[in-house]
This record gives structure tokens, C-alpha cells and sequence, in this order.
């Protein structure tokens, strides 16, 4: 063998005990993971574990329930809020047959509220739906009055018909009763009859509130309605003559809100709305058909929003935390200087309704007939009585139409 050869046999050997030396090091570094410059493997990221909860909530307040969830959404990652809106009685009865089964529940106002409690307590076994006191209780959220939305025109006929210089149930039954519509209180001939409005009250809460206050003012009581005095075959009576004025029971308030301004006064003369939802349509009806005034009823009553976890067997403890959490959020002092905006007043008493800024409808619509103060509100009746006023409706209205 050439000497040539054998060079090149012993460069070749070298070199390949270079790389099985260099080979092993790096597999025993591998091994026993403490060779300078190898890297432990990498933990894997564990996802936080999520929480999600209902709202089921009346949809009066959408736009302010909705910014305030986005919101909500971003500071508790770890709590997944899935609203659901639908009309108060709807809502209701879905939990009570058990279609709806939410976290927390936050209705119009308590009368609804008070009436579930009671068609729930009909069967022991399941327990109270509402905790008594406690976080878990039903606190308002925002709160606003119902009022009569009337043409100004219209309004001012009512003023001198009435008593106290107010707009009130017992002025309008008497123009609406009457065959001679408008002149049967010295309004013009060519209004033609009183067009009235108001929802569907065994549907929308703004309609059953419209009857209960009607109720009220008949008996002339603020609190103390009776089962008795709704069975009474004159106040039914005038309860079937006052609503001859409605032509049509709309299940959303906001709807027939929408045709008095896009119709003007030759659909409605009249309507029975929340405040909050005069509020958003003030502006959209003086660009139209003149001017829509806001009158507060000699009594009114409140829609005070409510909200309650349930205490029922489908939410978890998990559930209830978040949800008091959530709760906590809306109650906040920002989210509810936000409802300013959205025309609600505060449920947070501290939280002034009247500001300097321009925006602030309670200022900036004065002149409209929004005021910051109103007039006394009425009592709401226990659970019972609110069952009895729609079933006296149903027979008495609804039956006959």
C-alpha cells in the first residue's frame, strides 16, 4: 500500500472518531440534561379556567347592559357573560316553566318580580327563587318613572280639562269615553277620537304598569290595592271604557314609541311610556310634527330594574360568585354615571343626576318637560294582586276585543 494511501486512511479515521466523540457528548448531554448550553423542555401554558353566567334582563336597558358587559368582559377575563334580553312577563314565565333557566334575572321593576316569587312559592318543594336579604337579594339597578307622552297641543286641552292643571287618567277617560272624541273636553273636532297607547300588559311590563297606575288613581290610593276592588264591577267598567282609546296593544314599548314619532299625532295622541324611552325619542319627533312633551301622572310609578341571583339548583357556587361580581360592576360608580346617558336615573343615590355636562338629558331636555323631580310614587302591590289586575284585563279588555 502506497504511503499516499495511508495518509489518507488516517485522515479519515480521525476525523471520524472526532465526530463519534463529539456525537456521544452531545447525547450524554441530553441525557443527564446538565451539559453547559442545553435548554430544559418548556411548560405548557395552562388556560384559565372560565366561569360563565346568564343575564336574563328586560330589554329597556339593552344599551347600557351591553356597553357595560363589553367593558365588564375585558377587566374578568375569566368570566364569560352571555346576555339573553326579553320582555319582563315573558321572562318570567319562562323561569317558572323552566325554559329560562339564568344566573340572575333582572326585570323592568319589582311587580313582576314579586309575582314570579309568588307563582313559584305555589309548589314548597322548590324552595325560594329570591334570597332574602344579602348580595344575592334584589337591588335596583337603574331606575325610571312611567309618564305620559303627549303632543303639546293635545296636552294643553288636557291641562284645563283636568284637575291641578296635571295630565292625568281620570281627564283622559273622560275624553276617550266619549262618543264626541276630543270636543267632549274642548279639543278640536278634526283631532277625531283620543288615540291612546300603551303595551299589552299580560306581555310588557310599561303596559301592566299603565293599568295598575290607572287602578290607583280610580280608587285614588298610592298603596293598599286589594284583590276585592278589582273584582268591583264599576271599576271594570271604566277600566273596558279607558281602553277603548288603544286600538292596538303592541308588546313593545318602544315600538309604538317609534310610530307616535313616525306617525305623529294621526296614530297616536297619547302614549303611556318610561321615561327613559321619552328621552331617547324626544329629539327624533320635534324635527317632525312639532312638539312632544313629557307630563308626569299625579302619582307614578317606578321601574326600578331589579336584579337577583337565583337561588335555584341550577346555579352553581362558582355561578353565584361571578355573578355577584358582575352585579358589582353594574352597581359601580362609573357604569352608573354611564346610565345618565342611556336616560336612566341611578339606582346609586350618590350619584347626581343633575351635571354640568351638556349632554345630561335631565338638563338638556328641560324644556321638553323632563324634570328632575317628579311626583309621588305608588306603592307596588304584593305578587297576588298583580295575578288578579291581568286576569281582570284578560276577561274584561282583552276578551271583548
Amino acid at each position: 500500500m502506497s504511503p499516499r494511501v495511508l495518509v489518507v486512511i488516517g485522515f479519515l479515521a480521525a476525523v471520524g472518531g472526532v465526530f463519534y466523540l463529539s456525537r456521544r457528548g452531545s447525547d450524554s448531554g441530553d441525557k443527564g440534561g446538565g451539559t453547559q448550553g442545553s435548554s430544559a423542555p418548556s411548560q405548557p401554558v395552562q388556560p384559565r379556567e372560565v366561569t360563565e353566567i346568564t343575564f336574563l334582563y328586560s330589554t329597556e336597558k339593552r344599551e347600557w347592559v351591553e356597553a357595560a358587559a363589553a367593558s365588564f368582559q375585558q377587566e374578568h377575563p375569566t368570566i364569560k357573560v352571555s346576555l339573553v334580553g326579553r320582555g319582563s312577563l315573558d321572562a318570567a314565565q319562562g323561569i317558572l316553566d323552566g325554559r329560562d333557566k339564568p344566573t340572575v334575572w333582572s326585570p323592568a321593576d319589582s311587580a313582576v318580580l314579586r309575582m314570579l316569587e309568588s307563582d313559584w312559592a305555589t309548589e314548597p318543594l322548590r324552595g325560594a327563587l329570591f334570597a332574602r336579604d344579602g348580595e344575592d337579594a334584589p337591588q335596583p339597578l337603574v331606575i325610571t318613572p312611567l309618564v305620559f307622552v303627549v303632543w303639546e297641543d293635545r296636552a294643553n286641552v288636557l291641562l284645563k280639562a283636568g284637575e291641578a292643571q296635571a295630565v292625568s287618567w281620570k281627564t283622559i277617560h273622560k275624553a276617550v269615553a266619549s262618543d264626541q272624541g276630543w270636543p267632549a273636553i274642548g279639543g278640536k273636532a278634526d283631532w277625531g277620537f283620543v288615540k291612546l297607547g300603551h303595551t299589552d300588559p299580560t306581555r310588557s311590563n310599561s303596559g301592566l304598569q299603565a293599568v295598575l297606575l290607572a287602578t290607583l288613581e280610580y280608587y285614588n290610593k298610592r298603596s293598599g290595592l286589594t284583590v276585592g276592588e278589582l273584582l268591583d264591577p264599576k271599576y271594570q267598567e271604566w277600566i273596558r271604557q279607558l281602553e277603548k282609546g288603544v286600538q292596538r296593544f303592541e308588546t313593545s314599548t318602544g315600538t309604538f314609541m317609534a310610530d307616535m314619532v313616525r306617525f305623529g299625532p294621526s296614530k297616536y295622541d297619547i302614549a303611556v311610556v318610561y321615561e327613559s324611552l321619552a328621552i331617547s325619542q324626544l329629539a327624533n319627533a320635534q324635527e317632525r310634527w312639532g312638539n312632544l312633551r313629557v307630563y308626569y301622572p299625579p302619582v307614578t310609578l317606578w321601574s326600578d330594574h331589579p336584579a337577583a341571583v337565583l337561588q335555584a339548583p341550577w346555579v352553581t357556587e362558582k355561578q353565584r360568585e361571578a355573578a355577584r361580581r358582575w352585579l358589582a360592576y353594574l352597581r359601580s360608580r362609573p357604569v352608573q354615571e354611564k346610565a345618565l346617558g342611556f336616560g336612566f336615573r341611578p339606582a346609586d343615590p350618590s350619584v347626581p343626576i343633575k351635571t354640568a355636562e351638556a349632554s345630561n338629558p335631565f338638563t338638556r331636555l328641560a324644556g321638553q318637560g323632563i324634570q328632575v323631580d317628579v311626583p309621588p310614587a305608588a306603592e307596588v302591590p304584593q305578587g297576588p294582586v298583580v295575578r288578579n289586575l291581568l286576569t281582570m284585563w284578560t276577561r274584561v279588555v282583552a276578551a271583548n276585543r
